[in-house]
């Protein structure tokens, strides 16, 4: 699947049946869960290209804490 990778951490006191809606909206919308930490409420998703992660906020606001788009980062240039 083409599309980008983006790395969801929802808030701590997000009820467990909103986070497996979360999870379900994310194959539903054509995107996939590509790992899911497990110290914390995050994973990591790949969402089509013409899906804009601002689709996925809408829906969930209350329960996301933050969201970046997983890339490489570099600690020196």
């Amino acid at each position: 699947m083409a599309g980008k990778s983006f790395i969801v951490t929802l808030k701590e006191s997000a009820p467990d049946a909103q986070v497996a809606q979360f999870k379900r909206s994310i194959n539903e919308l054509g995107g996939a869960i590509t790992h899911e930490f497990s110290l914390i409420k995050g994973y990591t998703v790949k969402l089509p290209e013409e899906l804009h992660i601002n689709k996925l906020k809408e829906g969930f606001n209350p329960i996301i804490a933050n969201v970046e788009e997983d890339k490489e980062v570099h600690t020196q240039n």
